[in-house]
Formats: C-alpha cells, structure tokens, sequence
C-alpha cells in the first residue's frame, strides 16, 4: 500500500469516526452517563458503596436515572475524566445533550487510536512498513471496530489497548510491564481475564534465558502493585465489601445469551421453536424472529444449568489452544492465542453479550500482519460481529439502518450463531496449523 493510499484510508476512518460519535449508541450509554457525572463530582473511591452489613450498593443518579457501579474502577475513572473535560467545557455544568455522547466515547475513540498507532509501530518495527499499513488500514477501516466505539458506546477498547500492548511486552521479554498492563486492562473491563492465560503464556516462553518462572513473579508483583494503586483508595474509603460485592456480579444475567449469536443462542432460538409449534406451526416456529431465552425459564421447562457446561467447555477449548501453542515465542501467535480465547468463550459460554467478541477483531489483526493464513479467519470474524451488533442495533438503537434479521429464511441471527460455532472450529485448525508451522521451524 502506498503512502497517498494510506493517508486517505486513515482520514476516511476518521472521518466515519467523527460522524458516529454524536450517536446515542445503546442503552448502556445511560449509566456510563451517571458514572461520568457522578465520578467527575467526587471521584471513584466512594460510588461501589461504603458500609452496611451485608454490604450495600449505593445508587448513583442522573437527571432522574439512577444505577449501581458494577464496572472496575479504571473505567469508571476514565468515564470520569471525560465528565470532568466536559463539565469544564460547559462551565460547571452537565447538560444532557448530544455532546455528551462525544464526551463519553472519548477514552474508547482515544485507545482505539492508541491501538492503530500501537499497530503500526509494533509491526513496522518487526516486519517492515508495507505491513505496518495495511494492518493499521484494516483495523482502522474495520466496521465492527468503528460500530462497536464511536457508534454504539461500548467500552471494549479501552481494554484491548493495554491487552494488546502487554502482549507485545510479555513477547519482547518485558514481563513487569505486560503484568502491568494485563492488571489495567482488568481493571478496565472484566472480560480481560479470558486473555490472562495468553499473556501469562508469552511471559513465560518470551523470558530471555528460559527463566519463565521468575518472569512470571515479576509480572505479578507489577500486577499486585497496580491493583493496590487503583483499588486501595476504594478500600481506604470504607468500599472494599462493596467494591467486591459489585464485581462478584458482573456477568449475573438470567439469560442464555445477551444478544451474542453463539451456541447459546442457537438453544435458545431451538428450545423457543419447540414450545411455539402449538401457536405457530412447525414452519411458522423454526422461521419466527428470536429472541433472549432466560437461563431461569430454560431451566423451568427441564434444561440443564448452562453455566457450569459453557464454563466447561470454554475451559476445555483454553486448555486445548495453551497445550497447542505451549512452544511458540511469536507475537502473532500470541495474539492469535489471544483471539482464540476470546472467541472460544464468546461462543461456548452462557450469559455472554454481543460485545464481548469485540476483542479477538483487533488481536487477529495484529496476528494477520505476521501471519497472513489468519487474514480469511480474520475476514470472517469481522463480518460475523459487525452483523451481529448491526442486526440488533443499527448505527444506534435510536437511529436505526439495522441490517434485517428476515434477509435469511431462518432468523439472521440464527444463521450468524451457526457460522460462528463454524467460524471457532476454522480457528483453532488454522491456530494449530500455524502453531505446528512454528515449531518446525525450531
């Protein structure tokens, strides 16, 4: 890719960045809104909640909207940067209108660019520069990565950025930094603990001299220095109980699948079907529009407890994908490890989001860019996670433009949870192809 090429890839990037930002995205955009308001009036330390027995989660408020803080506190300390600029630029006030939305976008929009710069430097350094652009060109122009941020609100790249760079520094034999940076991205979003057996692999084959053990002690002592950083002025302030209630229930949701087109889905849509034959048909059953099963009625009607089985199996699919690559020392193979568990947990486990696949996009770049057998892999994922954000959301749940989910003569949703089981198997055949490539080479 020439220079010329680059640049109007980048700008045009930017340019479809620029104009979603203004969206309202989903609905979860409403607490990130209390959060940002409420921690740029008196900081992190004290919205978990202090006191009680059992412990009590306070409620923070908004304009008459109200939620409890159940995200880590490095997010909600970004979200509470954005608030304070904002407040600043409105001269002490908070008023709901459409900048807002830019302002909370702001710390994904700005590790998102972190993440394209941390591309291009990462690779160019490596490979050379032609690489450096056409990995940094397909993630900037990626749509999934563009709907996901500066569309729809999530906060998926503010992990990924530390995620991403701790993998470069476990590889290049920096095992303090990558647990620094693996503890943040933690304390960012929850999901990042599907990535530590990734990260915790590349400490310990990327150790110089084969001392991966020690490697390991450092990075988790950088790691326990980070969380006394972040969490301590939590438990100083009497939130501790709190702060650990509000984390042990993320992920609590009565749902088979949170809008993620997975193996859950595909049983919720089978189970539905079943019990509509009396009111629709068997036709009219199998090719209605689906919906969230809840994990409290699937077990009502005689199903199994899903979350021990998903648990089961993503543990089985992360213990096969650690034992597959135990040898490599390549960034691109750890990256591709990386991707793989995360997508191995977005399709076999119960309660999962449509968000959540978000991270293995920008981790398959980065293993394309040294790979090149992972680019279809890396295709295929993409389009599966922009549809499904696009079938559910639009560009924004209050905008619309969604692709329709009656495009197939079985729900689109279906069909995308169908090629995403389809889509995990292909990825761990070409994991472990290229697993096999690197070891043959020893």
């Amino acid at each position: 890719m020439n220079c010329k090429l680059f640049w109007a890839a980048v700008l045009l990037g930017t340019i479809v960045r620029a104009a979603a930002l203004p969206l309202s995205g989903t609905r979860d955009t409403i607490p990130f809104r209390i959060w940002s308001y409420n921690a740029s009036i008196e900081g992190v330390s004290r919205l978990y909640g202090v006191g009680g027995s059992p412990p009590e989660r306070r409620i923070v408020s908004y304009l008459g909207a109200e939620s409890t803080v159940d995200m880590p506190p490095l997010a909600i300390h970004e979200l509470g940067l954005a608030g304070h600029v904002y407040r600043w630029l409105n001269g002490g006030q908070f008023p709901n209108t459409t900048p807002i939305f830019i302002a909370i976008k702001a710390p994904a929009l700005l590790a998102d660019i972190g993440f394209a710069v941390l591309l291009y430097m990462v690779v160019k350094r490596r490979i050379g520069e032609a690489a450096a652009r056409w990995a940094t060109t397909v993630y900037w122009l990626n749509p999934g990565v563009i709907l996901n941020g500066a569309a729809l609100g999530y906060l998926d790249p503010q992990f990924v950025l530390p995620v991403g760079a701790s993998l470069v520094a476990a590889a290049s034999g920096w095992p303090a930094v990558a647990g620094t940076l693996g503890m943040a991205a933690l304390l960012t979003k929850p999901q990042a603990v599907v990535l530590g057996p990734a990260i915790a692999l590349a400490i310990w084959n990327g150790s110089p001299g084969g001392s991966g053990a020690k490697a390991l002690g450092r990075a988790a002592a950088a790691a326990i220095c980070v969380t006394i950083l972040v969490v301590g002025p939590i438990v100083l302030a009497g939130g501790g109980p709190s702060f650990v209630q509000a984390m042990g229930r993320l992920g609590a949701h009565d749902m088979l699948s949170g809008n993620a087109v997975n193996l859950w889905w595909i049983v919720g849509y089978v189970v539905r079907a079943i019990y509509s034959i009396e009111d629709y048909g068997v036709w009219g059953a199998f090719s209605h529009q689906t919906q969230i099963l809840q994990i409290s009625r699937f077990m009502e009607v005689g199903g199994p407890n899903p979350r021990p089985i998903g648990a089961v199996l993503f543990l089985a699919a992360a213990a096969w994908a650690l034992w597959t690559a135990r040898r490599t020392k390549d960034l691109w193979l750890f990256a591709a490890l990386g991707a793989f568990l995360v997508h191995a947990y977005a399709v076999l486990s119960a309660q999962v989001h449509e968000n959540h696949l978000f991270a293995a996009v920008p981790l398959l770049v980065l293993a394309a860019a040294g790979r090149r057998a992972f680019v279809p892999l890396l295709a295929a994922v993409s389009a599966i996670f922009f549809l499904n954000l696009s079938i559910f959301y639009g560009i924004s749940e209050d905008v619309g433009y969604a692709v329709p989910r009656g495009l197939t003569i079985i729900d689109l949703s279906v069909v995308l949870s169908v090629a995403n089981c389809a889509a995990l198997v292909w990825h761990g055949a070409v994991l472990r192809r290229e697993a096999r490539n690197f070891t043959c080479k020893l």
